[in-house]
């Protein structure tokens, strides 16, 4: 199966808004973009959320990776290509959901926890791994179970991970993050999401240098 390559970013961290709104969409996806933000995913669990996607990538500049998370089906895949997402992040492995969004060129991104989801996920072609809850296996079980993956594959922990505890996974290597409540939570208004925002960038150039 050919992968489609996680893009490389400045910074690659995932901005996660799940319960976004479409009427929310501009303020909190523009704050986002101004601090530094190149990744965003907007969960389908979320009210109306390819109404907010195609909003999202109407606005946001060509290099910014817009998608969608908690992706189930390939029904939904279908429905995020329509809308113009690029991103497709999933809560689990469905090799099905991984090819046909590989197959549309999006960056894919299922939810792992174990080496056999890890591999099964590898095998049907996705661009990177979502360690979620990242917070059960810590920096050094996702260490550990990376030891067995292809090198190309963009490793992301997610789940509990804020930039408190970014110099954790700093020293296994992990680089990669995706950040929800510590960001958004349903209803915050666009200026405090900006506020939180910048203080998640400066915090992860502390860590990482400049992101490059």
């Amino acid at each position: 199966m050919s992968r489609i390559p996680f893009p490389a970013m400045k910074r690659p961290l995932i901005a996660i808004l799940r319960g976004l709104k479409p009427t929310e969409t501009e303020g909190v996806v523009a704050a986002l973009i101004e601090a530094g933000f190149t990744a965003i995913e907007i969960p389908l669990n979320s009210p109306e959320p390819f109404r907010s996607i195609e909003i999202a990538v109407k606005m946001a500049p060509e290099e910014c990776l817009i998608g969608a998370g908690t992706v189930l089906t390939t029904e939904d895949v279908e429905r995020l290509d329509a809308v113009g997402g690029r991103l497709m992040v999933s809560p689990n492995v469905e090799p099905a959901v991984i090819s046909l969004a590989a197959a549309k060129g999006m960056v894919t991104m299922p939810g792992v926890l174990t080496p056999t989801e890890a591999l099964s996920a590898a095998r049907a072609g996705a661009s990177g791994l979502k360690f979620f809850p990242a917070s059960v296996l810590g920096p050094a079980g996702i260490q550990a179970i990376r030891a067995v993956l292809p090198p190309d594959l963009e490793i992301a922990a997610v789940g509990g991970v804020s930039e408190k505890n970014f110099a954790d996974y700093a020293r296994v290597g992990i680089r990669s993050f995706g950040l929800g409540s510590s960001l958004y939570q349903p209803g915050l208004p666009a200026a405090d999401v900006a506020h939180r925002a910048r203080d998640t960038i400066e915090a992860y150039d502390r860590v990482y240098g400049d992101g490059q």
